[in-house]
């Protein structure tokens, strides 16, 4: 009697789960009708945090944890490991090139520049007042770069690393991450995830700002249009208002099934937004974030997709756990790019 009891128990929960769901709009997501991204085979297992290439779309370069320092020559499709003498296993956090100018940092303290597309790199000693360790470089044009720190200091140079000029009064605080739009602004998310900073050339410090709701912040970026986007706990996206980027629009929750894991965001056109995560999720909109479908071909790579990137229409790749690269190849599948 007991064993029939709980039959229906669990019976009762199942169906009353599935017809929540049922409900749900966003429950489990569509699949794209193809899959535009090729698992790229890479001689490393180490995580991967940046891509970055020369003015020659076909050599770049991926940086990651471990030292781990890869090259193509061939837009992508094969990578050769490379050698930097460095006392530590740095973990080289990012790259940047501005034509064969390139510029490379890590943890705990590494800077690294090329002018002759790496086939070269010198190490420049940075100060041991320096306010946290490097955590993102850009190449701004010749022997001209800007790097921040993991506090949310910014630096720039114009002598090719030998002088670095504050750009801010204080550091922020310990960041989670931190980006910087094609004009120079910043945005920093703190290390707990539970508020945001903005900062533009010519001020002097950064502007705090309270998230929007309980949820914590994941990541939070620049649109191409001027506006910013953020990922929260959750599954949780949004998108600030192209006038008023105080002002945030409704949140919005792609798939409530299995988008708990949202991590980065990119977009390859105005209108078409990728959302990498854990897991192997990958989504799409082609719509501006109004609808959304699913790529479920990339669910059998078990791993986070930590960025995703575009050079541009064309050219994307998604980087993420163990050596996990996938490159975006427009001409895979039947539907048009």
């Amino acid at each position: 009697m007991h064993s029939i009891v709980k039959f229906w128990k669990k019976f009762f929960i199942i169906l009353a789960v599935v017809i929540v769901c049922s409900g749900c709009k966003n429950a489990f997501l569509p699949p794209i009708s193809y899959n535009p991204w090729e698992v790229i085979q890479l001689p490393t297992e180490a995580t991967l945090f940046d891509i970055g290439f020369t003015d020659n779309l076909d050599h770049g370069w991926i940086v990651g944890a471990d030292a781990t320092l890869l090259e193509t020559n061939d837009g992508g499709e094969t990578w050769q490991p490379k050698t930097i003498d460095l006392e530590e296993k740095a973990r080289l956090t990012s790259v940047s090139f501005n034509g064969k100018e390139g510029w490379i940092v890590g943890q705990p303290s590494v800077l690294l520049h090329t002018d002759d597309g790496g086939e070269s790199w010198s190490r420049i000693a940075l100060s041991s007042k320096l306010p946290g360790a490097p955590n993102t470089i850009t190449a701004l044009g010749l022997n001209s770069a800007e790097m921040t720190t993991d506090v949310g200091a910014i630096y720039r140079t114009e002598d090719g690393g030998q002088n670095w000029h504050a750009q801010v009064e204080d550091a922020v605080g310990v960041v989670r991450n931190i980006s910087r739009s094609s004009d120079g602004k910043y945005i920093a998310v703190s290390a707990k995830g539970n508020f945001y900073s903005t900062w533009e050339p010519g001020q002097q410090s950064w502007v705090p700002h309270n998230r929007q709701n309980s949820r914590r912040l994941e990541n939070m970026g620049f649109s191409d249009d001027g506006r910013l986007w953020l990922l929260a706990r959750g599954g949780q996206l949004r998108f600030s208002d192209a006038e008023n980027p105080e002002e945030w629009g409704e949140a919005i929750n792609p798939e409530y099934a299995t988008s708990w894991g949202l991590l980065d965001l990119a977009y390859r056109t105005p209108d078409e937004i990728w959302v990498s995560g854990g897991s192997g999720n990958l989504l799409r909109s082609t719509d501006g974030g109004q609808t959304w479908e699913k790529d479920r071909e990339v669910e059998n790579v078990p791993e986070n997709f930590y960025n995703i990137l575009f050079l541009n229409s064309e050219t994307g790749f998604i980087l993420g756990q163990r050596g996990t690269m996938l490159k975006y190849n427009s001409s895979l599948g039947s539907e048009e790019a």
